[in-house]
């Protein structure tokens, strides 16, 4: 499994913190994310957090973030009824189920999410364990029950992330996917003072899965739902690709990457790939712009930095024919 652990630096100097330099975008291109300075002190429950920034400002998402909100107000709530003593067991449910296409933002949002319940002191270490279903269903007797088992014992004090969590109850009788959701199930109640499960996946398919065991439905009680991108968030994603590494548009360019995200996003079908297509198309457009400009006897800053509008032409051309 894979695993996203905040509270180690990748690098050795004690001086470097962690928190969230190394989360990446909605489309999975890592950028810092800035710290938030406090000009006074706030209640605990209420202070910004680095996470908490990360997720305001990542590109659109206004009614996730809303939700989220929402949830962590719940989160807090639970956090002081502890401290008093009073039963938490209704409340203390912070499982969550994301519905949306790829390249929306689910995983980055889940290791923000970890990061927040970390420091309101609902989650141990906020760490992220990302998972599927060929990680955690075995081919034999016995072998489903030791991977759900390791991946738990693994994301014990953060998230347990289950991407395409739809493909567990996809097979048939004898599929191992049933047996899997029946252990996961029974380890998120027994370790659900320590634990985050977070299920993702397209929306219809994630539907039927929780549709699927009784028990599910009653675990998973907050829905989030990712929207794919609108043309104006694709592009304003695109114009941060092009800023964090040092190219810019011209005014031509920029108009012609505008209508062409309109257009895709207009066009767009169930393999829509919302920031991971912005992430292909800055990555075909800067390999066209060094062919372009290998071209030039002494290219200077200028020609070395601008995207031109025959730097995205190929790539419009190419969207058409597809």
């Amino acid at each position: 499994n894979t695993i996203y652990t905040p509270d180690k630096a990748e690098t050795d100097d004690p001086s470097e913190a962690f928190p969230v330099d190394d989360l990446p975008l909605p489309f999975d291109e890592e950028q810092p994310l800035p710290h938030t300075e406090e000009d006074s002190p706030l209640p605990e429950d209420n202070m910004p957090s680095d996470a908490e920034q990360a997720l305001q400002e990542m590109v659109g998402l206004t009614r996730l973030k809303e939700d989220l909100q929402e949830a962590r107000m719940m989160a807090a709530f639970m956090k002081r009824r502890m401290g008093l003593g009073l039963d938490t067991e209704l409340d203390n449910r912070h499982h969550m189920l994301f519905l949306g296409n790829p390249g929306t933002g689910k995983t980055t949002v889940a290791k923000l999410i970890g990061q927040l319940y970390h420091q309101m002191g609902l989650l141990s270490s906020g760490h992220t364990i990302e998972t599927c279903r060929t990680k955690l269903v075995g081919e034999y007797i016995g072998e489903t029950e030791k991977h759900i088992r390791q991946a738990i014992e693994e994301a014990r004090g953060g998230v347990l992330f289950i991407d395409e969590a739809y493909s567990l109850a996809s097979g048939g009788e004898n599929d191992f996917g049933r047996e899997a959701i029946e252990t996961l199930l029974k380890a998120m109640e027994d370790h659900r003072d320590e634990l985050v499960v977070i299920v993702a996946g397209y929306d219809g398919p994630m539907e039927n899965f929780i549709h699927s065991n009784p028990g599910l439905e009653s675990r998973f009680n907050k829905y989030i739902h990712f929207p794919d991108y609108n043309g104006p968030e694709l592009m304003a994603m695109f114009r941060l690709q092009c800023e964090k590494n040092g190219y810019s548009l011209s005014p031509e360019a920029e108009t012609e990457a505008g209508q062409m995200f309109e257009r895709l996003y207009e066009e767009r079908d169930e393999n829509f790939g919302n920031g991971r297509t912005v992430r292909n198309i800055f990555e075909d457009a800067v390999a066209r712009q060094a062919n372009r400009v290998a071209a030039l006897e002494k290219p200077g800053r200028e020609e070395l930095m601008a995207l031109l509008p025959e730097d995205l032409r190929d790539i419009d051309e190419e969207d058409n024919d597809t």
